[in-house]
């Protein structure tokens, strides 16, 4: 690299981690609010908080690069053109193309973070905090059952338990649940345990009864059990465990998937080509906004009033740059078939930014002007 090429990369780098700085921590405190209003809300600590958003900063950088490195050239090239800098660039001879190619190695530089995120960082990070909501979870449906008190945690539902063991046994349980308006039914166990299961937390009681109380003829059905399950998570609205899904799996599971996680996450062959092919395609959208936004500040020569309108047309390229990625996305969920268009926004916007360079560095024809 020239010595141009690496003043203009330096300045490129030093600006799109300022940006990068300031959208990741303006979108992640957003999602950090919230995550701590519904966390405490449920009686977590704060360290539980602190986790929860340390886990959904892979996936928040991910969705940020892209607008910081957009951001990043826009504003150096308009920064150096303002400076004059880019004035004398041009000036020696340097046309459009050539300055483009610092431009282009950032972006590259660009999408190769965004590879990482995509491909490892960001299922792992997903991996975890499924597993993490559904130990909270089952943590929030432990939190309702106190050893020597009546609890209520729904309207018409009441449970006592006398004694929780250390090995987490519930000991002499109780459990009435009046909420149906034709019958009520009570239950008693010598002993009950709470297990986790696909559908949320679950409720097994151990050598009971149940006595069903039916309110029209006020008859009582009584049944003796050795072990019943109850759905303690529906009872106290606590929400089931997380499914597992494309998303929380890395790439490398997902190039060659067996026939048992087909049948585990209920797809078709034709799913993980969709979600490998999204992957590859997703970091892709660097270069394009970057090159997108250097070629819209080529428009047009050096003005006093600065360059708002090349600035203007710049961001409505990325509009539709990110709306060009938002439809392939949601043609390729509805069929599967449709993967290739995952490469379209990326390849739109690479042509139209070479189309509108080439309209930059055109020759212009000079007016002859009478004396």
């Amino acid at each position: 690299m020239t010595q141009l090429d690496r003043y203009l990369l330096s300045r490129l780098m030093a600006l799109f981690g300022f940006f990068a700085l300031v959208l990741v921590s303006v979108y992640w405190v957003n999602r950090a609010v919230l995550l701590f209003d519904k966390l405490i809300g449920d009686g977590q600590t704060a360290w539980v908080v602190l986790e929860f958003t340390l886990l959904t900063l892979p996936n928040v950088i991910r969705l940020v690069l892209p607008v910081a490195g957009f951001a990043a050239t826009v504003y150096a090239i308009n920064r150096l053109s303002a400076d004059s800098e880019f004035v004398v660039m041009q000036a020696t001879g340097a046309s459009p193309w050539r300055l483009a190619r610092p431009v282009a190695v950032f972006g590259l530089i660009v999408a190769l973070l965004m590879m990482v995120l995509v491909h490892v960082l960001v299922p792992v990070s997903r991996h975890k905090l499924a597993e993490r909501q559904a130990e909270v979870a089952e943590n929030v449906t432990a939190r309702f059952l106190t050893e020597g008190a009546f609890q209520h945690p729904a309207d018409g539902v009441t449970i006592y338990i006398r004694e929780i063991s250390p090995r987490g046994e519930l000991l002499d349980l109780f459990l009435s649940d009046a909420r149906s308006t034709v019958e009520r039914t009570t239950y008693t166990a010598e002993k009950a345990l709470i297990v986790r299961s696909d559908t949320g937390p679950k409720l097994i009681m151990l050598n009971g009864m149940a006595q069903t109380l039916r309110l029209s003829d006020e008859s009582l059905a009584v049944t003796r059990f050795t072990d019943l399950t109850y759905d303690i998570a529906a009872l106290i609205g606590t929400p089931a465990a997380a499914t597992e899904g494309w998303d929380e799996l890395p790439s490398w599971q997902i190039v060659m998937p067996s026939d048992a996680l087909l049948a585990r996450l209920g797809a078709d062959a034709g799913e993980p080509m969709r979600v490998l092919n999204d992957r590859i395609a997703q970091p892709l959208l660097a270069p394009a906004a970057v090159l997108i936004g250097f070629a819209a500040l080529m428009l047009g020569g050096f003005s006093r009033f600065g360059m708002w309108w090349q600035i203007l047309i710049a961001v409505l390229g990325l509009i539709v740059l990110q709306f060009l990625s938002n439809a392939a996305e949601s043609a390729m969920q509805r069929q599967v078939a449709l993967w290739p268009l995952a490469y379209l926004p990326a390849l739109a916007g690479v042509a139209a930014a070479a189309l509108i360079l080439w309209w930059s560095a055109r020759p212009r024809r000079v007016r002859e002007v009478a004396a």
